[in-house]
């Protein structure tokens, strides 16, 4: 077993460290954000409005994938980060292994259930006549690639736990050059419209996958991919799910709010809403990505220096982290606030669409510093190991604020109440954050008084740190 003072994670300098970890993740995440935008950009200038209706359908449906991803992921990179701090390799191996298992038999299953009810669905959100065949289409190719995508987004959660960013980078650059040449092929030279699109997006995420396979296969790793970690092993995967099925039930419950969502715009707005909510959800994906870095950084290091017992580092590896999201969402709020309409003419030349949209802009992103908070807060929790923390806040967005809010308000501001409602739900989210982490800070706080400065405490039991145990640590 290799000594843990030989991984990334192992130093006390939290600062240096986060930027090691979220630069190169900052580009792979921007270049990754950059072709989801450029899909959106593509359809709008070859296809049009109906075209970006037709992709913005298809998005509740799609963060079923993006769910099951981050399940698997998220609770995986947790376990594996620990158990490196705690110095027990053989467990973070099986937990690589049966990461993979999962994420193939939980893609596979999804293909079974969303095929078959394809129309039913589409129609349950909302999708018009006129939207129909636009989603459609791109739903049957990108659900029936959808292994790819599952597959290459945990993999890539395992590679940053490890405290390898740059595989990460390079693969996210990896398949968004590469689905930005194809969509160019694809919609314009061949005019295959949204067929283009999603084949395009298919074969990036098939060939991302295969470089981060390499990565392991070649013996770069810190972690080795062993065929006998690939048989379920529930010592690993009950502590895995614990904390990776909240992820996944916050993502269901984003996609079920996307759905109230979604219908309620069409209701009050036609799909002209249901556009500019399209090409506006894709800008929050660029506002998003300084707080959603800064969080995937913070994971690892927080999950090393917990499970290693040196809580003075954990304390500044949560802090460091909010403070900066919190600058760099203020920075592209006053961008997306004040000048939204020249970033919204990239995705469109509609007169029409572009004012709607610009419109749409201005109030959901009336609060948007306090959601660079919550991306960094959200994943403190599950870093961690603590599952009810991590359910609570996962859920709590889109459960008990945002769907409430998209329900109700319109019956009093028409398409105003739709769009108040993502303000609304942020400032939410923002006060339930700090109820639950200031006392989790605190309770840092006193554990770091016991230890003696300078001397981390290993852990070499070759024991997974359990999240009861966890709690008695820090009591």
């Amino acid at each position: 077993m290799q000594n843990q003072s030989h991984n990334i994670l192992d130093t006390d300098r939290i600062g240096r460290l986060l930027m090691k970890l979220t630069v190169p993740m900052f580009f792979g995440m921007f270049v990754q954000t950059i072709y989801s935008v450029v899909d959106i950009i593509f359809i709008g200038h070859y296809v049009g409005p109906d075209g970006i209706a037709g992709l913005s359908i298809v998005f509740p449906i799609q963060m079923l994938s993006m769910g099951i991803g981050s399940m698997v992921g998220v609770g995986g990179a947790s376990l594996i980060s620990r158990t490196i701090g705690g110095g027990d390799q053989r467990s973070a191996e099986r937990a690589l292994g049966n990461g993979i298992t999962f994420s193939i038999i939980f893609s596979f299953l999804l293909i079974l259930i969303i095929l078959p009810s394809m129309n039913f669905l589409l129609k349950l959100i909302g999708a018009s006549e006129n939207v129909l065949p636009y989603a459609r289409d791109y739903l049957i190719i990108t659900t029936g690639g959808g292994t790819f995508n599952i597959a290459s987004s945990v993999l890539l959660y395992f590679v940053r736990a490890e405290g390898n960013a740059r595989v990460g980078m390079i693969s996210m650059m990896l398949a968004s050059i590469l689905n930005i040449i194809l969509d160019a092929v694809f919609i314009i030279s061949l005019g295959m419209g949204v067929k283009g699109a999603a084949l395009a997006n298919v074969i990036s995420q098939m060939v991302a996958l295969i470089y981060v396979l390499s990565y392991y296969l070649t013996g770069s790793s810190y972690l080795k991919i062993r065929a006998s970690n690939f048989a379920p092993d529930l010592k690993i995967l009950k502590p895995m799910f614990s904390i990776g099925i909240t992820q996944f039930a916050q993502t269901i419950a984003s996609s079920l709010s996307a759905m109230f969502l979604i219908r309620m715009a069409v209701t009050y707005g036609g799909d002209i809403a249901l556009s500019a909510f399209g090409i506006v959800q894709r800008i929050m994906m660029f506002s998003s990505i300084p707080g959603m870095v800064l969080g995937q950084g913070m994971q690892p290091v927080l999950s090393y220096n917990y499970g290693a017992k040196r809580y003075h580092l954990a304390i500044k590896a949560i802090t460091t982290p909010l403070v900066a999201s919190l600058i760099f969402s203020m920075v592209a709020f006053l961008v997306l606030f004040f000048i939204p309409e020249p970033i919204i003419r990239i995705f469109t030349t509609d007169t029409q669409l572009v004012a709607e949209s610009a419109y749409a802009a201005r109030r959901i992103f009336l609060v948007l510093p306090l959601f660079g908070f919550y991306n960094v807060g959200t994943l403190v929790f599950p870093a961690i190991g603590k599952a009810v923390e991590s359910f609570i806040i996962a859920v709590a967005r889109p459960v008990l604020f945002l769907t409430p809010l998209v329900l109700i308000l319109p019956h009093f501001y028409q398409m105003n109440g739709v769009w108040l409602s993502f303000p609304g739900s942020d400032i939410l989210t923002f006060l339930l954050n700090v109820a639950l982490l200031v006392p989790l800070i605190r309770r840092f706080q006193k554990a770091a008084a016991t230890e003696k400065p300078g001397k981390t405490i290993p852990i070499t039991t070759g024991r997974i740190l359990d999240p009861a145990e966890s709690r008695r640590i820090i009591k």
